[in-house]
């Protein structure tokens, strides 16, 4: 029985959305959630680490207010993926479709798709039964890291609760060369992020919405329900925000790279204790299309054996610290810099690499990698996570046998090459809480926020909301907050004033 857990945990980690409607100014669009499966948590985001953010998975371095307001209910299956309805053509042809913020195009399968599985167990866009229908035909594709979709775009009107986009470009997509696509609870995906990253620079629908004055307010805002067994897994309002889903007032933050709806995160705590990895700030994305939370498995490593997540024990890991660990004592207390001490050993090549800048940059893939990035070398990796740790306790003023006997423990807790970790149900009451600094605000998790439960009793099985994942300079690190983080807090996505905003979960 609990293997059987296991297959389906390891399954879900897309999210979505809806739409079914209001009036005037804000639509509001209800949310379904389908439930966590680790098969698919993990097909997921291996498409999205290879195909959103151009990492390998073989180099892992990586209704409710008022009439005026417009929703869509979001439906939840299980914390794992929120999706709802959309309708394109003219009579409208429904859709369930993923509302994702790490992405901007709109597809969906198209009735010429002949041989891909998906097409055939999902809803297919039929052209000749629109009579909105204009031809546009441009073939497209977009890449994921276990595969594929591709097609050609076309033009139709869609309609996003109870108002229609007109004229919106969309792709049709012929081919779905992915497993995640066909055990998918979706039929296509919708995206919300800046047109800088869209497929063939299409404008986005988000985009049409605002140009064709279809909401007063350039904001839209997601609620996701943690509770899996409540009806309604969600909202997403474009146009404004519903103050009956946040307690408190909005902090808001700036977008520091416009494409992803990114921002500067600070320092990022276990318990009361800073992990030291991103004092000096890190970047990070708001990504509904994310089930889990992401990022560098330096962190990550230390968050598994803070909660006792089961990981893979690193052979390199445990060299370092055994043959080096001395050495990386004597240059810490020396005073040198820990981005430096790897490269004094010799397991490094210099890092030159330059933070983001606070002003807003374009994101249009410019990163071609020229050259190879650090993480190349399993043993620099290793070196530079030990110097993490072991600069962290030195901060606490540990001595340096309890520092090495850390960062030796650490490394059997790095996450396993999925990036996921499983963990004791019985142990959640033990367990710390992890807190992120945003805009010098924190935001905590507690155990309870941050570990997903499937099933009860001597059958249920725990996963760690974190996922390691380790995205390589100029874009990383990077952490991506996806459902685990908005479901706790109430997201705000102001695209105006090119800001996001938080609050806390009501």
């Amino acid at each position: 029985m609990k293997l059987h857990y296991l297959a389906v945990l390891f399954c879900v980690w897309t999210i979505t959305c809806s739409l079914l409607p209001s009036s005037d100014a804000l639509r509001r669009i209800s949310l379904k959630k389908k439930p966590l499966d680790l098969l698919s948590i993990k097909s997921a985001a291996q498409t999205r680490l290879e195909g959103k953010y151009g990492i390998s998975g073989k180099d892992r371095r990586i209704k409710l207010a008022d009439s005026d307001e417009h929703q869509l209910y979001l439906k939840n299956y299980m914390d794992a993926q929120y999706f709802g309805e959309i309708g394109i053509g003219s009579p409208p042809q429904n859709f369930t479709v993923i509302f994702d913020t790490g992405s901007s195009n709109l597809w969906v399968p198209s009735s010429k798709c002949y041989f891909s599985i998906a097409c055939y167990i999902h809803k297919r866009y039929k052209a000749s039964r629109s009579s909105t229908y204009t031809k546009n035909g441009e073939s497209c594709s977009i890449r994921y890291g276990s595969g594929s979709i591709s097609g050609y775009f076309s033009q139709d009107n869609v309609q996003v609760g109870d108002v229609v986009v007109k004229d919106q470009v969309f792709i049709e997509a012929t081919k779905e060369g992915s497993l995640t696509f066909v055990i998918a609870k979706f039929d296509g995906i919708l995206g919300l992020g800046f047109q800088e990253i869209s497929v063939g620079d299409a404008v986005p629908v988000w985009y049409n919405m605002v140009d064709q004055d279809l909401v007063d307010d350039k904001v839209f805002s997601f609620w996701l329900n943690r509770n899996p067994e409540a009806e309604v897994g969600g909202e997403l309002v474009f146009g404004g925000v519903d103050p009956n889903h946040y307690v408190g007032d909005l902090d808001y933050v700036p977008v520091t790279q416009k494409g992803y709806w990114q921002f500067e995160m600070g320092d990022f705590l276990v318990g009361n204790l800073s992990t030291g990895f991103c004092e000096g700030g890190c970047a990070a994305i708001v990504d509904s299309g994310t089930s889990l939370l992401t990022g560098p498995t330096t962190v990550v490593a230390q968050i598994n054996h803070a909660i006792g997540a089961a990981g893979v024990v690193s052979t390199e890991c445990k060299e370092i610290v055994s043959q080096y660990g001395d050495m990386i004592w004597d240059l810490l207390v020396a005073g040198v810099r820990p981005n430096q001490v790897c490269s004094q050993l010799g397991l490094c090549f210099s890092n030159n690499a330059q933070s983001g800048s606070s002003n807003i940059e374009m994101v249009v893939d410019k990163e071609n990698a020229e050259g190879k990035s650090l993480g190349d070398n399993p043993l620099c990796i290793a070196c530079e996570m030990a110097v993490v740790w072991m600069k962290n306790q030195l901060n606490n003023d540990e001595v340096k046998e309890r520092v090495l006997e850390y960062a030796n423990q650490v490394c059997e807790h790095i996450p396993s090459p999925g990036g996921e970790s499983l963990i004791d149900c019985n142990e959640m009451p033990n367990m710390p809480n992890v807190t992120f600094t945003i805009g010098e605000k924190s935001y905590v998790l507690t155990p309870e926020q941050y570990i997903i439960k499937m099933g009860e009793g001597e059958v249920a099985i725990c996963l760690s909301g974190f996922m390691a994942m380790d995205v390589p300079a100029p874009r990383g690190p990077l952490w991506i907050l996806g459902d685990v983080f908005m479901g706790a807090y109430y997201t705000v996505f102001d695209y105006g004033n090119l800001q996001l905003g938080f609050a806390e979960a009501a």
